[in-house]
C-alpha cells in the first residue's frame, strides 16, 4: 500500500474517532456477510459505528488521544465499536451480539481512560450501570429516607383520625 493511501486512510481514522470517548475492540473474523450485515445494521439502529482497520494506521491515529489505550488490543482482525452515548452501552450492545453470534471475540474496550481488557474486561464494562441509570439510583436513595418518613406519618394520621392513643416512643 503506497504512503498517500496510507495517509488517507489514517486520516479518516482520525476524522471518525476524534471525537469518541469511548470504544470497544472485537474480532468479527469467521462471521459470514449475512450475519456482519445482521450485526452491523443492528448496532447501526443504535448509534454504533463498526469500523475495520488496519492495525498500525490504527495505532498511529490513536496515539497521544483519548483512546490510545486500545493500541495494545490492536492485534489481529480488528474492528473499533464507537457512537453511541457512552462505551457503557457500546459494551452491553457487542456483549448481547457476541452472545448470539459465538464467533465474535471481545478484545478490549476504553471509558474514561481506563482500558478493560478480554471478554471479561468488556463484559464488566457492561455491567456498569449508565450516567442516567447512576443518577437515578442516587435519586432513589436520597428520596428512600423521606418516603419512610411519609409512611410513619401516613400512619400516625390514620392512627389519629380513627381516635387512636399514640404511645410515647422513648
Amino acid at each position: 500500500m503506497s504512503k498517500p493511501v496510507k495517509d488517507m486512510i489514517a486520516s479518516e481514522y482520525a476524522r471518525r474517532f476524534s471525537d469518541a470517548s469511548g470504544a470497544v475492540v472485537v474480532e468479527i473474523r469467521g462471521l459470514d456477510a449475512r450475519a456482519t450485515t445482521a450485526m452491523r445494521g443492528s448496532l447501526a439502529s443504535k448509534g454504533i459505528r463498526v469500523t475495520v482497520v488496519k492495525n498500525a494506521l490504527a495505532r498511529r491515529t490513536l496515539k497521544g488521544g483519548p483512546l490510545a489505550a486500545l493500541e495494545k488490543a490492536l492485534k489481529g482482525p480488528s474492528a473499533l465499536l464507537t457512537g453511541a452515548e457512552s462505551a457503557i452501552i457500546l459494551a452491553r450492545e457487542i456483549v448481547k451480539a457476541a452472545t448470539a453470534e459465538k464467533k465474535i471475540v471481545l478484545k478490549a474496550a476504553i471509558f474514561d481512560g481506563e482500558l478493560y481488557e478480554g471478554d471479561e474486561g468488556v463484559k464488566k464494562l457492561g455491567s456498569f450501570p449508565t450516567r442516567e441509570e447512576a443518577q437515578a439510583k442516587v435519586v432513589t436513595l436520597v428520596l428512600s429516607p423521606a418516603r419512610q418518613i411519609m409512611g410513619c406519618v401516613k400512619t400516625l394520621q390514620e392512627k389519629l383520625e380513627k381516635g387512636e392513643t399514640i404511645a410515647k416512643i422513648a
